[in-house]
Formats: structure tokens, C-alpha cells, sequence
């Protein structure tokens, strides 16, 4: 059974990302995990709340979030029948990202699955402040990010951009592998150079150690040159290629890191609209809890 993680904000965005997750497992058993964090003024915060007539008076945020919550399940009920899928819901008290990392560990999420917005409301750019927030901070756990407007696509053609400059291991890449065998998809090894040349020793072997970990699963190996930006050169490839998911491994100096630092987020225009699969690299320990307020989650 998978655990999967939706963070949602009651946006069509969010939505988008529910529906994407649900039909990309639908097929599997998974209990997916709405999630809604709410930050609301002091003057107003929970802490404050006044008793009425023996009872609480609910701070206006808290409720807005749990009936929000309600909302969304009662929306996947009228949209999907299931009996596979089931879903739990938590409402929280707490910074967005810091909710997502302890329910990661807590809830022993597999998959963290969010939608993608332009920042400034800029459709043309990939990813939003939180989606880079995410997946800088989320170091145990892939993230799917899904464009808005995404229309689901069986993910038949998957592309894994790397520079084989790192050695890879099997548990880093079992999340790859396992999306190409549940799709019978084939893999593009895509490796983006500056300038055309030779692999190194290095590089060599560990290309040559990921196809033996790829295994059976088809996969072929592009080099292409690079075209102003990493993020322009993999726009180009998925769409000549009609790639249907991007994946990269995320560690320091690989492509997503240099496409995620804060000064050149906010220059490139990531323009790919397909759903990118970001991979942490393991070793990574999940924080423990300290002392937040969280609401306790409830199944629907």
C-alpha cells in the first residue's frame, strides 16, 4: 500500500494535482493524505479563542481549513469510485513545508505530489516559490510537481536528466523504476553538455552502473548540447520527444539544485509543462516534531 501526500490550498492548481495522483495510481492501493496548513493572525489565533454557551468559538482559519478539507474529499467521492483509494485529511497550524517534512516521517509517506504555479501568477514559469520551497527542503521523500492545467497522460515516455558525475544507488533509483514498470515506459537517459565531449572514467562508470540497475527496463541514452540554460535544453528534448515525465536526482551540483537556487529561479522561465519527479538523495533524517499545534488527521 502507498502513502501519498497532497498538500492543498482549495485551488483549481491543487486540485489539478489531486486528480493527476489519483489517476496515476489508480490502479494501486493508496491511501492519500489531503494536507492543509493555516498560519492565521495572532489577534485572531486559536490561542485567543474565547469559551461561549460551554463551548469553544473555533478560530475562523481552522474551520475555513477543515471545511475546505471536507470539500475536496467530498469532491473526489462525486468524481472517482475507487475502492482501492481511500483518503485521510489533516488540518494544521503550522508553516506549509515544516507540516509536509513531519507528516513525511510520521505517516511514512511515499510520494509527495503538489501542483505547480508561476510565481507573480506567471504562467509561463514552471514552478512557484513553494514548489521550490518544497522540494529544496524535502530531503526524504520524491516530490511529483504537476503544472497547472496538466491533463493526465499515461507516463509512457519518462526522462531522467543526470550528468552521471554522482554514483547512484539502487534505492535512490527504485522510485524511477518502479513508475517505468508499473507504465511499461521506456526511459530517456538524457545528459545535458555545455560542450559535446567524451564521458570521463568516472562518468562511464556510472552510467554503465545505471543501466545494470535500470535492468529490463527499456532505456536509451541522449546526449544533447545545451541551449542558453539546463532548463531550456530539457524544454526542448521532452517536447521533440514527447516525454510524458521528467525525473533528476536531487543532490548538490546536480541539474535540479543548479535550477532551483534562489538567483537563477528567478531568471530562467522553466516553460515545461509536463510533471517533473524530483528524487532526494538518501542519508537525509527527517526533523522531530517541536511542539506545534496540529490538528489530528481523520479518515474518510
Amino acid at each position: 500500500m502507498k502513502n501519498i501526500l497532497i498538500p492543498t490550498d482549495f485551488s483549481e492548481n491543487a486540485w489539478n494535482a489531486t486528480r493527476y495522483a489519483i489517476e496515476l495510481f489508480k490502479n494501486e492501493t493508496c491511501v492519500f493524505h489531503l494536507l492543509n496548513t493555516y498560519t492565521p493572525a495572532i489577534a485572531s489565533s486559536r490561542f485567543m479563542a474565547a469559551s461561549i454557551d460551554g463551548g469553544v468559538l473555533e478560530n475562523g482559519a481552522q474551520l475555513g481549513s477543515k471545511r475546505g478539507l471536507q470539500s475536496v474529499v467530498d469532491r473526489i467521492h462525486k468524481v472517482y469510485d475507487n475502492p482501492k483509494h481511500s483518503f485521510k485529511v489533516s488540518s494544521s497550524f503550522s508553516f506549509l513545508v515544516d507540516e509536509i517534512k513531519e507528516t513525511i516521517a510520521e505517516q511514512h509517506i511515499d510520494l509527495v505530489v503538489t501542483g505547480t504555479k508561476g510565481a507573480s501568477g506567471l504562467e509561463e514559469v514552471f514552478m512557484g516559490s513553494n514548489t521550490v520551497r518544497i522540494i529544496k527542503s524535502v530531503k526524504h521523500c520524491p516530490v511529483l510537481a504537476v503544472p497547472q492545467n496538466f491533463e493526465f497522460v499515461t507516463p509512457n515516455e519518462i526522462a531522467f536528466a543526470t550528468d552521471f558525475n554522482r554514483f547512484y544507488t539502487k534505492s535512490e533509483l527504485q522510485p524511477l523504476q518502479d513508475m517505468a514498470e508499473t507504465f511499461d515506459a521506456t526511459i530517456r537517459i538524457v545528459h545535458v553538455q555545455y560542450e559535446i565531449k567524451a564521458l570521463t572514467e568516472l562518468q562511464r562508470f556510472n552510467l554503465n552502473m545505471l543501466r545494470k540497475y535500470l535492468g529490463e527496463v527499456e532505456h536509451y541514452v541522449h546526449t544533447v548540447s545545451e541551449l542558453n540554460s539546463i532548463s531550456k535544453t530539457l524544454e526542448v528534448f521532452t517536447e521533440e520527444l514527447d516525454i510524458h515525465l521528467l525525473a533528476m536526482l536531487n543532490y548538490q551540483h546536480s541539474y535540479m539544485e543548479k535550477m532551483t537556487r534562489e538567483p537563477v529561479i528567478k531568471r530562467i522561465a522553466f516553460h515545461t509543462q509536463i510533471p517533473l519527479l524530483v528524487i532526494p538523495e538518501l542519508g537525509m533524517h527527517s526533523p522531530s516534531r517541536n511542539g506545534k499545534e496540529s490538528e489530528t488527521a481523520s479518515s474518510y
